[in-house]
C-alpha cells in the first residue's frame, strides 16, 4: 500500500507578522503540505510561536521544526510548548536532530 507524496517548504524569516502569515498562506495555496522552520541562533524566529502563527493563519498546513537547539531548552519546557501547539489541532511535525554547530560555544 503506498501513501501520498507530500511536500514541505521552509519559511524562516519575515519583516512583519503580516508577511509571515502571508508566506504561510502562500505555501498552503500552492499545494505544500508542511511549513518547516529551524531553531538556530541566526536571523530566524523562535520556532514554537512562529509555528503557532503559521497554523493560525492557515487551514490545513502542517507545521514543524527541522531541529530544536536542545542545549538551550529544558526538555519539559519544550514539551509544554509543543503540546500547546495542539490547541490549533494536530497539525505539527516534530523531529529531533543534532548538529555540531549547535554545540559550538556562543558569546
Amino acid at each position: 500500500m503506498s501513501s501520498a507524496f507530500r511536500f514541505g517548504g521552509g519559511l524562516f524569516w519575515s519583516d512583519s507578522a503580516q508577511e509571515w502569515s502571508d508566506g504561510a498562506r502562500r505555501l498552503e495555496s500552492i499545494g505544500y503540505d508542511t511549513l518547516l522552520i529551524g531553531d538556530h541562533f541566526s536571523r530566524q524566529f523562535a520556532p514554537t510561536p512562529a509555528m503557532m502563527a503559521a497554523a493560525s493563519a492557515t487551514t490545513r498546513l502542517r507545521v514543524g521544526c527541522t531541529v530544536f537547539d536542545n542545549d538551550f531548552r529544558h526538555p519539559a519546557a519544550l514539551a509544554k510548548e509543543v503540546a500547546t501547539l495542539e490547541l490549533g489541532g494536530p497539525r505539527r511535525n516534530m523531529r529531533q536532530s543534532v548538529s555540531p554547530l549547535t554545540w559550538q560555544p556562543r558569546g
